[in-house]
């Protein structure tokens, strides 16, 4: 499986350690398809000018990721304050809303689709301010979302026909709210519909059949940072190599449940000074 990964990069701060760690949803399910053995990966994304941009870029560079076909602006990464629960539960607490990240966009050029159109699949989300760009981003090459919480039906409608995977994050919904969101999604064009629910697993839809999956058992609980983009990482690298839904969701699981064993997305702490 060939995946392209378009869209954000940030560094997790971790108030209590005193440490960041390389993130975002695109930069995380970029290194666990690769860990996962896809057989090539890359992002593009922006970069700010900091030394937090240099290790994300170098920790991209560890992990096989190419980040090649990136922009660089003059302005601070993403870096969004994080809390960590009792339980390993991690909470965002805040973050500066000036960074590359909130005021600047990637353009896709000709040369980019031409680029991405040679891969199997483009991974991107709502926090990437891709939705200008995802009618040609389709037209390219099949494309894979992460709503996250993103689920208001006006979203949706904006977003679903231009993606062939889409995941949300859910655990609160009832399953009216489930089946709403699943038949929009549908109804528009997605083929695939994935809703993580917490402690219950996860619930998908391929076409209209249900597939329901159980959370694996973590040895120890140590940091839920980055688990849903594993999942996404662990499904996308199974599903798209061939396998089928039942085994797919299973691997992802198991994925999901390994990111709770350590510190951040994907690891890769350094120091940074506390304000």
């Amino acid at each position: 499986m060939r995946l392209i990964c378009v869209g954000d990069n940030v560094v997790d701060c971790y108030l209590d350690q005193g440490l960041y760690y390389p993130g975002g949803n695109a930069v995380n399910v970029a290194v666990n398809c690769r860990r996962n053995g896809a057989e090539a990966v890359e992002y593009m994304g922006v970069f700010g000018d900091d030394p937090e941009a240099d290790h994300i870029k170098w920790a991209l560079d560890q992990e096989g990721v190419s980040w090649a076909r990136s922009r660089k602006t003059y302005a601070a990464s993403g870096h969004p304050a994080v809390s960590l629960n009792p339980d390993g539960d991690r909470v965002f607490v805040g973050g500066p809303k000036d960074t590359a990240q909130h005021i600047f966009r990637i353009r896709l050029t000709p040369v980019d689709l031409a680029h991405i159109g040679t891969f199997d699949l483009c991974h991107t989300s709502c926090y990437s301010g891709i939705e200008p760009e995802l009618q040609a981003l389709a037209k390219a090459t099949s494309v894979s979302f992460d709503f996250s919480t993103r689920r208001e039906p006006e979203y949706i409608e904006a977003v679903a026909p231009y993606v062939r995977m889409a995941f949300f994050s859910g655990s609160e919904l009832t399953d009216v709210e489930i089946g709403s969101i699943i038949g929009r999604c549908h109804g528009l064009g997605t083929e695939i519909v994935g809703i993580t629910l917490g402690s219950k697993g996860a619930l998908f839809s391929r076409r209209g059949e249900r597939f329901t999956q159980g959370i694996k058992p973590v040895e120890k609980m140590v940091d839920t940072m980055g688990a849903g983009d594993s999942f996404i990482a662990g499904f996308l690298t199974k599903f798209m190599s061939g396998a089928a839904m039942a085994e797919s969701l299973d691997y992802a699981a198991g994925r999901a449940a390994q990111t709770c064993g350590f510190h951040g997305g994907f690891g890769y702490p350094r120091p940074f000074e506390k304000t």
